[in-house]
């Protein structure tokens, strides 16, 4: 099964429906809080608010749902791979525990939430496994259920899996869930449009002014005034000195949807090897079963042939399975923190009304959750059992400053190696139709696209962010940034952050 068996074209499962469009922002106006991200964290943070009684305005830099949420595998658990031996060493039994509790917490109230609002989202109770197919897997597995004995997790050692081919052993987690987010999330934007809520599209927050009351800038000018601010636009836009973008690392990721001769199996799996395999059951628009396949994790902007990276999920698959049609396939982009638990709460300690929801390290459905509960305590200054686990501003020794110094080095190493002299792949006369590159026009270095019908954008290929040089992602036609996982379209508009500005265009006077 080659490329063209894959769909040309990106597009998610969770996004084949209709969702209504709401017009960006034209005025300057006020608000009790201004929510910047229209993902689940976000949604949710706005949801729980004006529960509460707040005014709140949700702003979205693209279209409702268009971010990570809308390109997610969709699983809602507390089994993040074998996480937990690796919280142990780094936070410690307790707060290991804790996380644990926390994502259930967020399982609970997601199911109240479908309760409240009569939402039917595809949800279903799945098991949640990780298993090995090597005697060392296995190992790491069995410490893994030591664990959760220890923490009291409600699972076990395994060998029985429903997936086609054998194990070296396994771990489940009872009673953990799957649904689809943006079903379960549009009734949640139809409550806030029913109390009056302001939503705002393609309104690309750029900067905050801090104070009693911050005001949000946009690309536009104009100003949301509030008493508080919560940002939940994935990467935060704003740093106020919390130096996110050297705490975070960024990684893409891949899902392919299939349909299958065989039944899908029952259970929610990830594999303890490299490269990840997820796996899980879903249904298409007329209720068919399909088999989602994921994986493929890498540094963003750190790989130079991203459509390999689905060819290897459609070879996994067709080893296993016997492969009728492959209806989409998509890629999300995820930040996992120092210690792999979220950053939710204050930006900065010095910054008390300004809150962020970041890291979810690809377990958005839960984390996204329990962000909307820990900010919207602390907004209403309840104690929340979570809130210290979350706090942006921890840092944990010894594990902390291994990651923190092995993530920036790894963006010197991008940033150096984008400045050093290359041999150009292409001239620009050389370029395919739907094809981008790197090229040379006026013996300097630009990122040049040229589309089906031959017409050619040309950008300065310089992150906007903090000066990396960007790489071309042939699978889904954007210039990504190998250093902080900014993303541009071809013509150089911003797709995500942390870079808010676009990138410079450049004039192509050869163009025949």
């Amino acid at each position: 099964m080659g490329d063209q068996q894959i769909p040309h074209t990106a597009s998610s499962l969770w996004r084949d429906l209709s969702i209504e469009s709401f017009p960006p922002l034209e005025e300057d106006i006020s608000t009790d809080v201004t929510v910047v991200g229209s993902g689940i964290a976000g949604i949710t943070t706005a949801y729980r608010l004006v529960q509460s009684g707040f005014k709140v305005t949700l702003v979205e830099a693209g279209r409702v749902l268009e971010g990570t949420t809308g390109y997610t595998t969709a699983k809602i658990s507390a089994q993040h791979e074998l996480i937990y031996q690796q919280l142990q060493k780094t936070i410690g039994d307790d707060k290991a525990k804790l996380y644990y509790q926390a994502n259930m917490a967020a399982l609970q109230a997601i199911e109240k939430n479908m309760e409240d609002l009569q939402i039917d989202c595809d949800f279903s109770y799945q098991d949640a496994i990780v298993y090995g197919e090597t005697e060392k897997a296995k190992k790491l597995i069995e410490k893994e259920a030591e664990i959760y004995e220890k923490l009291e997790i409600d699972g076990e050692m395994t060998n029985d899996t429903d997936l086609p081919f054998p194990v070296s052993g396994a771990i489940r987690m009872h009673h953990q869930a799957q649904f689809h987010p943006v079903k379960y999330l549009l009734p949640l934007i139809d409550y806030l449009k029913k109390k009056q809520v302001n939503i705002f599209e393609n309104t690309r927050a750029v900067d905050i002014e801090k104070g009693d009351k911050p005001k949000v800038i946009t690309t536009d000018g104009n100003t949301i005034t509030s008493d508080h601010v919560v940002i939940a636009s994935h990467f935060p836009f704003k740093d106020f000195d919390g130096l996110y973008f050297s705490r975070l690392h960024v990684e893409r990721s891949y899902s392919v949807a299939f349909k299958t001769e065989q039944p899908v199996p029952e259970g929610m799996y990830l594999n303890v090897e490299e490269p990840k395999r997820s796996i899980r059951n879903a249904r298409d628009t007329n209720g068919e079963p399909l088999l989602l396949v994921g994986g493929e994790g890498h540094t963003s902007g750190q790989s130079e042939d991203t459509w390999q990276h689905y060819n290897n999920l459609v070879n996994f698959t067709k080893d296993h399975y016997a492969i009728q049609d492959i209806p989409y396939r998509w890629s999300s982009q995820d930040m996992s923190t120092l210690d792999l638990v979220p950053y939710i709460g204050n930006i900065t300690s010095t910054n008390p009304n300004i809150y962020v929801a970041t890291g979810f390290a690809k377990w958005g459905m839960t984390q996204g959750t329990i962000a909307a509960d820990v900010i919207h305590d602390l907004i209403t200054e309840r104690k929340n059992p979570f809130e210290e686990l979350y706090s942006p501003s921890r840092f944990h020794n010894s594990t902390g400053l291994k990651s923190f110094t092995k993530e920036n080095a790894d963006v010197a190493k991008e940033f150096v190696k984008g400045k050093l002299p290359t041999k150009d792949k292409k001239e620009l006369r050389d370029l395919r139709f739907d094809e981008g590159a790197i090229v040379k026009v006026d013996g300097k270095r630009a990122g040049a696209y040229k589309d089906k019908s031959g017409k050619v954008s040309l950008v300065d290929t310089t992150c906007t962010h903090m000066g990396c040089d960007l790489a071309w992602n042939n699978s889904e036609r954007s210039w990504d940034c190998p250093c902080h996982g900014s993303r541009f379209t071809v013509e150089g508009n911003v797709i995500e952050g942390p870079a808010t500005k676009p990138l410079e265009k450049i004039s192509n006077d050869n163009e025949k």
